[in-house]
């Protein structure tokens, strides 16, 4: 795609979810409104699928992308739940919280957050080491149709504001243009809401040890 004009828009509607479930399925990349500005979806379980849109953004790639899960039960099938993370959820989630807790070694299936496989420990430390265990950043939206997106794919999606790297967050499909009309990657598809009120980006907050705040809203 060289320009904006091939750019496909749709307004939010039954026949456009679906249509977003066949561009995610088919690995492409679709950007929806979240309860704070647009946002990138793409099936986290397809390695492909998430360079692309690590290339749509042009994210540094050792900055991972958050999932975006149905549900709280959903999470725990990936992440070491913890007091203070069942604390928070209970108190801000649905809603714009952004988690961050070590990976389960029993996964279901691997989710990829970077584009690329990181190198194993081993490679880089003696085996005496302790290394930190991966982790996930992890968000259930409060938005009805971004949870109607996650709830009908059936499996964790990317959560990350639409913007290309280091331009502000989109709060309209008429920004994403903008942004996007010189750049030789684009998104496939762009569910319209409309005009969102502007919002500051989730809270992030890290639950592997001392639930460090890393964003404020």
């Amino acid at each position: 795609m060289d320009d904006a004009s091939a750019l496909r828009i749709l307004p939010e509607s039954p026949a456009s979810l679906q249509e977003a479930l066949q561009v995610l399925q088919s690995g492409g990349i679709v950007i929806h409104a979240t309860e704070t500005c647009y946002g990138l979806a793409c099936d986290l379980r397809n390695p492909e699928a998430v360079q692309r849109l690590f290339a749509v953004k042009q994210r540094p790639v050792d900055q991972p992308v958050s999932a975006l899960l149905a549900s709280i039960d959903e999470a725990k099938k990936f992440v070491e739940w913890n007091d203070r993370a069942e604390a928070l959820a209970s108190e801000f989630l649905p809603g714009p919280l952004t988690l961050i807790l070590h990976a389960r070694k029993d996964i279901p299936y691997t989710i990829h957050i970077t584009p690329a496989a990181r190198q194993t420990i081993e490679d880089l430390q003696p085996v005496t080491s302790n290394p930190k265990p991966e982790t996930i950043g992890l968000r259930i939206s409060s938005h009805p149709f971004a949870m109607q997106l996650v709830q009908a794919f059936g499996t964790p999606i990317s959560t990350t504001s639409a913007n290309v790297h280091g331009k502000p967050s989109p709060y309209s499909a008429e920004e994403i243009l903008e942004q996007y009309e010189n750049m030789r990657e684009k998104p496939d598809l762009i569910l319209d809401a409309g005009p969102l009120p502007f919002r500051k980006p989730s809270r992030i907050i890290d639950c592997t040890g001392t639930s460090d705040i890393l964003r404020r809203p």
